[in-house]
């Protein structure tokens, strides 16, 4: 049976580019936000999500992390890391320099990584958010009149039919964006050979007196696991509520992540693991519909 994944589109989107990477042969389905790709697979309108969960420039993409933590359980099943490339697209019907360019279209992380070229180049522009890059993308084609620009791939360029006015605009060369796929169903990923695994907790402090946190961490330590991540999200509960997230690089055992759950929660802490997954790394940005995954 051919499995049905969402990701965050519209097409042309760097998470249908993670999509194809990590389930190639499924049959993928945008969804506008990131909210309503994950809802679906929360009700089985597909059976696997693939959401960008960081990057490398701008940090966590919040709207996920949250969404894993506090609206659904979706275990993450894979993570998928993607080369970004940024350009600058603009309509073909448009014969207009950058100086002409009075609007900017784009996912708010990508104008993050685009800031200084967009300030630098663009200083009166004005910018416009949208839920995807692909999203600006479509934009665009669908009103060749404006005098705008979209920040996006070159897949979007050749899906909108839009023409590059500058490329790779990035303010920094190694821009990569971990994508996640999140599923409840057991199965809905061949197991995958991977060099590296990862397993992602969230950690409730029982409250906040001195040291709390330095415990919590002396359980990794002592059993040598390193961390690739620690990231403190609000609980929403007040301020100076906290979760701590953090990714330990090691695939879920029978001996020392459980050792460490039980000290953890020895302590008073909560714990919820998130997922344990391997990661996996596309080597290509812009054609994917052929890429092949390798180990981290």
């Amino acid at each position: 049976m051919t499995m049905k994944v969402g990701y965050l589109g519209p097409q042309g989107s760097f998470t249908e580019a993670a999509a194809k990477a990590v389930m190639p042969d499924s049959e993928r389905n945008s969804f506008p936000t990131i909210p309503s790709c994950m809802e679906a697979a929360a009700e089985h309108e597909v059976d696997a999500a693939v959401v960008p969960l960081e990057n490398a420039i701008e940090g966590s993409v919040n709207m996920t992390l949250d969404h894993l933590i506090h609206k659904h359980e979706l275990p993450i099943t894979a993570e998928v890391t993607v080369p970004i490339e940024q350009h600058l697209l603009v309509h073909p019907d448009q014969e207009i320099n950058l100086e002409q360019i009075t609007d900017v279209y784009s996912h708010p992380q990508a104008i993050a990584q685009c800031h200084e070229f967009i300030r630098r180049e663009l200083p009166n522009a004005a910018i416009h958010y949208t839920n995807s890059t692909s999203a600006a993308a479509q934009e665009l084609q669908e009103h060749p009149e404006w005098r705008a620009a979209a920040v996006a791939n070159l897949l979007a360029a050749e899906t909108y039919e839009l023409i590059p006015a500058r490329k790779n605009i990035h303010d920094y060369g190694n821009n990569h964006t971990r994508f996640v796929l999140v599923s409840d169903l057991k199965n809905v990923l061949e197991r995958k050979e991977a060099a590296k695994h990862k397993t992602t907790m969230v950690i409730t402090l029982p409250s906040d007196y001195s040291g709390a946190l330095h415990q919590v961490l002396s359980a990794f330590s002592w059993r040598k696991l390193n961390l690739t991540k620690i990231e403190s999200r609000p609980m929403k509960t007040g301020i100076g509520n906290y979760f701590f997230v953090i990714d330990v690089e090691k695939e879920m055992d029978d001996v020392l992540l459980p050792g460490v759950i039980a000290e953890v929660e020895a302590l008073g802490c909560g714990v919820r693991v998130l997922g344990s997954y391997p990661c996996l790394v596309s080597s290509e940005t812009e054609n994917t519909e052929n890429k092949e995954l390798s180990p981290k």
